[in-house]
């Protein structure tokens, strides 16, 4: 069954938006995407620039990564618990892993708010979902799932979609010649 259709799709019939099936979302489901796509870019990009410069949200201005601070120590110290909490603790503060942290939220933030590189980002934001969701197990409202989780299946499912293709530049980025050769670059 096609989402936002409620027909059926024999998977052999050709389709002319290069395997992407946006010809066969509705109007309303493409905008859903992209509202939930951006909505996931923005906040990659707020939470990006309050551990950057400490906007007085998450992370206090002395605490700033531009101000001496870690992005990173004070979840993986404070925030872990469970069967990874030993690693977690011993990885926290570390530049490597500030800097993989920052780069990943700058990334992602830009490539789902502009609708750019959505199958990587999308599958790269579920990673860091998911690695998220290690740091605290179990989650303490629900044995299983929580945020996280459910922001891992959310950005798999825009890695699945033409997310960016809607109030994005999924469509022109799409007509790059390297992104035409390897497509997971959509």
């Amino acid at each position: 069954m096609n989402i936002g259709t409620g027909r059926t799709h024999d998977s052999s019939e050709s389709t002319s938006d290069g395997g992407t099936g946006s010809s066969r979302l509705t109007r309303t489901a493409r905008q859903a995407l992209a509202l939930l796509r951006i909505a996931f870019g923005l906040t990659f990009l707020w939470a990006f620039l309050d551990k950057l410069v400490g906007l007085g949200y998450s992370t206090e201005s002395g605490d700033s990564w531009l101000h001496g601070g870690s992005p990173t120590a004070g979840f993986l110290t404070f925030g872990s618990k469970g069967p990874f909490k030993g690693f977690y603790n011993s990885i926290a503060g570390d530049a490597w892993v500030d800097v993989l942290f920052m780069v990943a939220l700058l990334a992602l933030g830009i490539a789902l708010t502009l609708g750019i590189g959505v199958r990587l980002a999308g599958v790269g934001g579920a990673v860091l979902y998911v690695l998220m969701w290690t740091v605290a197990l179990p989650p303490e409202t629900n044995p299983v799932i929580d945020e996280h989780v459910l922001g891992a299946i959310s950005l798999a499912v825009l890695a699945l979609t033409p997310a960016g293709d809607t109030w994005g530049l999924g469509k022109a980025w799409s007509r790059i010649p390297l992104v035409e050769k390897y497509p997971i670059l959509r």
